[in-house]
């Protein structure tokens, strides 16, 4: 996860980047599911992945320097870099559908 503390009035144009971006993650090994999460002055950024070697070396792929090379927030979207945080699945509950 990324967390990006994001300015006051400029939730909408973050929202409007991250939509419109090429994510690049389609087809790459291990890759299971992204969510963008949006909350009062905070959006995070989560992805899923079989393993954490499959996650490492997403970030070292070409794929993954594409998808960020062009990443660019217009200057005063967000108050400060993102904070990464990784973790491991310790218990899961999955509901059903009905």
């Amino acid at each position: 996860m990324n967390r990006f503390r994001v300015a006051p009035g400029r939730e909408e144009t973050f929202l409007r980047v991250w939509r419109e971006r090429e994510s690049h993650l389609g087809g790459v090994p291990g890759f299971l599911r992204f969510r963008l999460l949006a909350g009062q002055g905070l959006c995070i950024s989560y992805s899923e992945w079989r393993s954490r070697g499959d996650f490492v070396a997403w970030t070292e792929s070409e794929a993954f320097t594409k998808a960020h090379g062009k990443a660019r927030m217009p200057e005063g979207t967000v108050l400060s870099h993102p904070e990464f945080e990784g973790f491991e699945v310790a218990q899961e509950q999955v509901g059903s559908s009905r």
